[in-house]
């Protein structure tokens, strides 16, 4: 079953008067399960893709799918249900709320759908466990590292039991061991089926996934699998 794909996908911005083309009829699948880097030189694109994934923003041209839906044919609500329920975001600056703890702000996803049940609470102890912050529920994100707020972001991408994770730059702030730490963690969710796909320029970031897609000023340059 596939998990994405783009057909022929283009994307363009009027930007002071002149037409800006991001992305330039880029096509590919991923598979349900798959853990794709994509990497490129600033400005290749890769942003692009992601965000268009994330169902943030529509292509210009061409088709994306995520499951059995054409999300360029979709209206901003169903979008939004989308987005809420299928996706899991990943954001290099971690993007959590600084007022609430680790448990409240892993629950954040749920808020938006009013979906703050006795076992929704319970599956976010668990995420938390799961990332190895159990014993900090209660700390505020200024009360952890690096390190540790990426993996309240991960819990937080996960909570809602989404079709697949994209995240932009995970690592990007962070040292090499803790950097590890939050590759090692993502290797165990892809483990478990979870469809990964991640934005990054480390070559030793992409070197985790199964493949690498490379883009070259708004196309595809390469799709190499190196891992089943």
């Amino acid at each position: 079953m596939l998990a994405a794909k783009l057909d022929n996908v283009a994307k363009e911005y009027v930007l002071k008067g002149e037409t800006v083309r991001a992305l330039r009829g880029v096509s590919f699948e991923a598979p349900e399960g798959d853990y794709i880097a994509i990497m490129g030189a600033s400005g290749s694109g890769k942003s692009t893709i992601l965000n268009l994934l994330g169902c943030l923003d529509r292509p210009t041209h061409g088709t994306i799918v995520l499951g059995n839906d054409n999300v360029t044919t979709l209206d901003d609500d169903r979008l939004s249900t989308i987005r809420a329920k299928r996706i899991g975001f990943v954001f290099q600056a971690y993007n959590l709320i600084p007022q609430l703890t680790v448990i409240e702000n892993i629950e954040v996803p749920l808020y938006y759908q009013g979906n703050i049940t006795r076992k929704a609470r319970e599956r976010s102890v668990e995420l938390a466990k799961m990332v190895g912050l159990g014993s900090r529920l209660g700390h505020r994100p200024t009360q952890l590292s690096g390190g540790q707020q990426q993996r309240v972001a991960i819990a937080r991408s996960l909570v809602n039991d989404p079709y697949f994770i994209l995240a932009d730059e995970p690592t990007g702030n962070l040292d090499s061991v803790t950097t590890a730490e939050i590759l090692d963690l993502l290797d165990h969710l892809n483990g478990e089926g979870r469809t990964i796909i991640l934005v990054t320029h480390e070559d030793d970031v992409g070197a985790r996934s199964k493949r690498i897609i490379r883009l070259r000023d708004g196309q595809l340059e390469s799709d190499v699998r190196h891992r089943d």
